[in-house]
């Protein structure tokens, strides 16, 4: 479907590309957000009782860019309304367990009747079928069956990456992916489809080195005991002496040589080579670092090749002199936030508006804009 410029006069490089969001949380509006980002005309749908029950948790973000108005989908006129909709959109994004939107009469095929050239996206954890499908989850426990969460953390257990590799990466990034190519396929061939992003799909995507390394046998079962994972004492994260913390990723040799001149130019380490003395030269590197404070070793390590830096903090992260410079944060409402990623030359993304709340754009208007009456 080639739609005109939407209201919002937005000019990034999805300017023009309709998206309906059939409410939901998490991965589902963090999806529509980005297509949002990059030009997309996104309006969400929710339900009337959310006008009274607006997000004050911080999610609101994830409605950036957007316009909301609020329809009741087991009422019949508001379904019809969202079924005329759909017939003026190229993607509907839905978020329900497997059954539901087909139950409310608002799934692929009821909607296909009246678009068949809409690409139908749909965000769960487990997926469309498969014994797990019906049943609720979260983030953490999608990303245990990939074994990736078996495979990040210490030695005594997994560590919780945030929802970032599951909800966010796996989730939501891949929704992304399968939108943008769904809907250049519609428009080649005329026809839409669904588009079922499985957290657990895409997050088990994104192990595909270290599967082809396990295969291999460059990669061990065991946490802590491979190149990526902290199990080299050059690939890790150290205390300073004021109880913050510094990377260190310096995998090549030339790299690891920068390294090594920066921080012990007095002293003979272990070979790195030797990996029996791995124990030993991780405490060396330990020790050294906790002579100095984390502000100490970054001005040493600044603009060198050494492969080491500081860790921040999310406040302190706002502040950093190279994404301050890049403009990776900007102030939306008063909120410090992400930019809009990755970057175009000639299409840049429009600037963004502040987060939409429940209902809180004129339904008639927005309808009009889409030509629905």
């Amino acid at each position: 479907m080639t739609t005109p410029p939407p209201e919002t006069g937005s000019t990034g490089p999805l300017a023009g590309l309709r998206v309906l969001e059939l409410g939901g949380m998490g991965p589902a509006p963090f999806a529509a957000m980005t297509l949002a980002d990059l030009g997309a005309d996104v309006v969400r749908i929710e339900r009337p009782a959310a006008r009274d029950r607006p997000p004050r948790d911080g999610s609101q973000i994830l409605h950036r860019g957007k316009r909301s108005i609020c329809l009741d989908v087991k009422d019949d006129a508001d379904r019809a309304t969202v079924k005329e909709l759909a017939g003026r959109v190229d993607v509907v994004i839905e978020s329900s367990r497997p059954g539901v939107a087909e139950r409310l009469g608002i799934g692929p095929d009821d909607l296909h009747a009246v678009n068949p050239r809409l690409v139908y996206a749909r965000m769960t954890g487990w997926g469309q079928e498969g014994p797990k499908a019906a049943t609720a989850g979260h983030d953490v426990g999608y990303l245990a069956g990939t074994g990736l969460l078996h495979a990040i953390g210490g030695e005594e257990r997994p560590q919780i990456p945030l929802a970032l590799v599951g909800d966010f990466g796996g989730g939501a990034l891949y929704l992304v992916i399968g939108i943008l190519a769904a809907v250049h396929e519609a428009r080649l061939s005329g026809r839409g489809q669904v588009v079922d992003g499985a957290i657990v799909d895409g997050a088990a995507h994104m192990g595909t080195l270290l599967y082809g390394m396990l295969d291999a046998g460059r990669w061990t079962d065991r946490r802590q005991s491979n190149l990526m994972d902290g199990g080299t004492p050059f690939y890790s994260v150290y205390e300073t002496a004021d109880g913050k913390h510094m990377t260190v990723g310096a995998i090549e040799p030339k790299f690891y040589d920068a390294f090594v001149e920066i921080l012990a130019p007095d002293e003979e380490l272990p070979s790195r080579r030797d990996r029996s003395a791995w124990p030993e030269l991780r405490d060396r590197i330990a020790a050294r670092f906790r002579t100095r404070t984390r502000d100490e070793w970054t001005t040493l390590f600044r603009g060198t090749d050494a492969c080491v830096e500081p860790v921040l903090s999310l406040t302190e992260s706002l502040d950093d002199d190279h994404l301050r410079e890049r403009g990776t944060y900007i102030d939306v409402g008063g909120i410090r936030q992400p930019a809009p990623a990755p970057r175009f030359s000639r299409t840049p993304a429009a600037a963004v508006t502040p987060p939409c709340t429940p209902g809180d754009h004129d339904s008639r208007r927005v309808l009009a804009s889409w030509d629905v009456r």
